[in-house]
């Protein structure tokens, strides 16, 4: 079991929160976010599209079920810091093989506990998203001053304008699963989750993952029947050689896009892209489906958005999902490039499973 040294949390706008240290001590650097999720603290760690940010979760209690080799998302922890209120030590669960504190502590993730995250996250709900750093066990105890922090704070580039995907990619492609199925399918791994390769392969779908920057030309090599563009994190408009790759597949091949996929589509099409207050990151969000005028629970995990004003004109391009909180865009559809894509996790992991008949809308696309 980890044991407990001082820690603490400055942000960007000079706030300061003392708290314990949560996993390894050392210092963490990152964009402060905050995730609603009451469950799937482990899916969220090795989630991808997390890279470059402290996680701030809202429930109160994380680690009560431990962690066990299933509920991993990619094949490491993703995030750059975790921040709790009350970080479990004791948990309790037949699948458990590891307590959260230690698995955090043995990948080297910096984390805090005991402040007050209902105050932190209202403060960021209320001036943005902001940039921050935790620091604990030597620094913590005045090693390392904090007008140092300070300026390794300032150091820590923005959001807006970074290429992450470049980060998180796979070096090399390759085959996922048995390599079978009735449909080829090309994914884009700009970050991609093991739940969404799990629902393709499920519908029958062999997939062949290639990385971030693969031109279209190497990917239709591969003789695709459809494409999918992968969640991720960072800046979409900063990953231009994947819009440029987009462009060229547009028309030849059904795409499909999730998340940053759907953000890179947009862009591909013509439309902009920009920067949320504070994102969506979590597992109830409403989505409303326009064609359908159903009312699907989401799991979201994004900060930045496609501007609908810019989607006017764009021919043959429409506004399939729209978000309930906020009335922003979730969903697009180009019928006459048979491109498709959605803002939110179908595959969910964690998550609501109503959006899940959107694999089998691309299986129909590829079939069609």
């Amino acid at each position: 079991m980890t044991s407990r040294s001082p820690a603490t949390l400055l942000l960007a706008n000079g706030a300061r929160f003392d708290g314990t240290s949560f996993g390894a001590t050392g210092v963490a650097t990152g964009e402060v976010c905050f995730n609603t999720g009451m469950t799937g603290y482990q899916e969220i760690l090795t989630d991808p599209s997390y890279s470059g940010q402290l996680v701030t979760m809202t429930y109160p209690h994380i680690g009560n079920t431990g962690v066990n080799e299933e509920d991993v998302e990619s094949d490491r922890i993703q995030v750059a810091g975790f921040i709790v209120r009350d970080g479990t030590v004791t948990p309790s669960s037949h699948r458990m093989t590891q307590t959260l504190p230690d698995y955090l502590a043995e990948a080297g993730i910096v984390g805090i506990q005991d402040i007050d995250t209902r105050m932190l996250v209202r403060m960021i709900r209320s001036e943005g998203a902001m940039n921050g750093i935790i620091f604990s066990g030597d620094n913590a105890s005045g090693e390392t001053s904090e007008d140092d922090l300070q300026t390794q704070l300032a150091a820590v580039p923005d959001m807006t304008g970074l290429d992450l995907a470049s980060r998180v990619t796979c070096p090399k492609p390759y085959e996922w699963g048995a390599g079978a199925g009735k449909f080829r399918v090309v994914a884009y791994d700009f970050g991609i989750k093991y739940n969404i390769m799990r629902q393709l392969e499920s519908h029958d779908c062999a997939l062949t993952i290639v990385p971030a920057h693969t031109p279209a030309v190497e990917a239709l090599a591969l003789k695709p029947d459809g494409i999918l563009l992968s969640n991720g994190p960072g800046d979409p408009a900063a990953v231009t050689p994947a819009i440029t790759a987009v462009q060229d597949l547009l028309g030849k091949v059904p795409i499909f896009g999730i998340c940053l996929g759907h953000q890179i589509l947009a862009l591909a099409l013509g439309a902009a892209t920009y920067k949320l207050p504070f994102g969506h990151r979590g597992l109830n969000h409403p989505v409303k489906n326009l064609a359908t005028g159903k009312v699907e629970v989401t799991s979201q995990n994004h900060g930045f958005a496609v501007e609908e004003a810019s989607l006017t004109g764009l021919g043959g391009v429409e506004v399939t999902h729209l978000n309930l909180n906020d009335n922003t865009v979730e969903g697009l559809s180009a019928t006459g490039e048979n491109a498709f894509s959605v803002q939110y996790h179908p595959e969910a992991s964690p998550g609501p499973h109503d959006s899940r008949y959107l694999f089998g809308q691309f299986v129909e696309m590829m079939g069609g």
